[in-house]
């Protein structure tokens, strides 16, 4: 029997995302793939948010993607809401396809020789006290300590361990098609008593995406290509000649979120915890930020140097997080509704958000830049991201974010030196000098603290004084027990 410390069903944007952050910390990975190459059918998501391009800057590998894509200075919330002065080196959405994303990080995880089982379905799963045993679609048995299901809305992985997906049932659908057309179209965007509907170019300059409200819902996954001509008659009064269709989906605004992201020894990510209407493109960006949550608190706790207990605070950070973009995306679906009274509410909604205030709250929120995670009372740094400021160090003018690029948490001194004892091993400590003060999304200018405890994920876990008091306390929950001077 073939075993791995950590088994991923999924090699979409999550599970690569996850399974690069596990083999950075050199802990053995394996990924299952049912597709038998990393090609994927049709464009899917498409756009990276602030926060998961900064996550990409911690690594170092935010240039691969910035290299591909093009970027936009506005989110979109019912209107497109500009985040160009936000505190960010990265205040913009890159326009990136899902598949150009997913060959990049496959690049990566090649480099970190991480294999993949491509070709073949996870059929079941067994739980023991000491690991998760997979059987293959081909036969063959996979064991592993921990087994994370990164492998859609539709998890195999999430139905195995017997894991509730409460949420709402769908009200709405759309047809997907990207196709070649006889007739040139009208291109843009168009607006009836069903709802928005879009036609636009693709890349290749040749094909055309069309997106298509429905007039009535339809749960079929797989529409044809007459049910997209049908429907751009009903509404444009022509199909334009559309024909060799490439890639024809429909999608609905279901929206669900598992009950809990652990069962023992098995994890869930990405769409497999949580689902909902892709308003926003929050769902890709949202499911990287939880591989890279996880990533380093699995590889701890594998490596013996954390307890298992640490696993719980994967599932109490991330699902208020995915909880939260639940129900701004169902709001928008509200402000979508093509009928008087909800028209009325987008009025007063787009006038709102022409005020800088609620403008910046809403656009913090959508770039994931003002997630917050509740590690206590303090200064407002704690439990939020750690902004990637100037530094001066003993090795020269150096960025935050550099500093993260081995995945290893960071003591960042800023004004005295702080002792680690038994944790200085395992974690990096920098001495150096920034700005007297530090802007945060959605919160302003805050003082610059004595000293900040960064995890590998980017957020603060503690903020310290002179004193340093509760400096041991962070490091045990964070970096695990400290070892004992011989």
């Amino acid at each position: 029997m073939t075993t791995h410390a950590v088994i991923i069903v999924g090699a979409g944007p999550v599970g690569l995302m996850l399974a690069s952050e596990l083999a950075l910390l050199d802990i053995d990975v394996a990924i299952i793939e049912r597709r038998a190459s990393q090609d994927l059918q049709g464009s899917r998501a498409g756009g990276l948010h602030a926060r998961t391009i900064e996550v990409l800057d911690q690594r170092g590998i935010a240039d691969r993607f910035l290299a591909r894509g093009q970027r936009h200075p506005a989110v979109h919330f019912h209107v497109p809401l500009d985040i160009s002065d936000l505190p960010s080196r990265h205040n913009y959405v890159l326009a990136l396809w899902q598949n150009e994303f997913e060959r990049i990080l496959a690049e990566r995880v090649d480099e970190l020789a991480v294999p993949i089982y491509r070709g073949i379905e996870a059929r079941d799963l067994s739980q023991h006290d000491d690991g998760v045993e997979v059987t293959l679609s081909d036969g063959r048995t996979l064991r592993s300590e921990y087994l994370v299901g990164c492998d859609g809305g539709r998890s195999c992985t999430r139905k195995a361990a017997g894991i509730a997906f409460p949420g709402w049932e769908p009200t709405t659908s759309w047809l997907i098609a990207e196709a070649a057309m006889t007739e040139e179209p009208a291109w843009g965007i168009r607006h009836d008593a069903a709802g928005t509907h879009g036609i636009g170019q693709l890349d290749d300059g040749k094909r055309a995406r069309v997106v298509l409200t429905e007039r009535h819902l339809e749960t079929a996954a797989q529409p044809t290509l007459r049910e997209v001509s049908e429907a751009l008659m009903s509404i444009y009064g022509t199909d334009y000649g559309i024909h060799d269709a490439t890639w024809l989906s429909r999608f609905n605004d279901m929206t669900r979120q598992a009950e809990t992201y652990r069962d023992r020894r098995v994890l869930l990510a990405g769409d497999a915890a949580h689902i909902h209407p892709p308003m926003g493109g929050q769902g890709l960006n949202i499911g990287v930020q939880d591989a890279v949550n996880l990533g380093w608190k699995l590889a701890q706790v594998i490596k013996r140097i954390s307890s298992d207990g640490l696993l719980d605070t994967y599932h109490a950070e991330r699902h208020p997080v995915a909880a939260r973009v639940l129900q701004n995306t169902l709001a928008q679906m509200a402000l979508r509704r093509p009928d008087d009274r909800s028209k009325a509410l987008g009025n007063i909604t787009a006038e709102l958000l022409r005020m800088d205030e609620p403008r910046r709250y809403l656009a913090a929120m959508m770039s994931g830049l003002d997630v917050h995670y509740d590690l206590g009372e303090g200064h407002p740094l704690l439990g939020r991201r750690m902004p990637d400021i100037d530094l001066i160090t003993a090795n020269g003018p150096q960025r935050l974010f550099t500093l993260l690029h081995r995945a290893r948490p960071l003591l960042l001194n800023l004004d005295e030196a702080g002792c680690l004892d038994g944790w200085k091993n395992r974690v990096r400590v920098v001495e150096a000098q920034c700005a007297d003060t530090i802007e945060v999304p959605a919160l302003g200018t805050v003082d610059a603290p004595a000293a900040v405890l960064v995890r590998p994920d980017g957020y603060v876990a503690w903020v310290g004084d002179h004193a340093q008091q509760g400096l041991a306390d962070a490091l045990t929950s964070w970096v695990g027990e400290s070892i004992p001077s011989i």
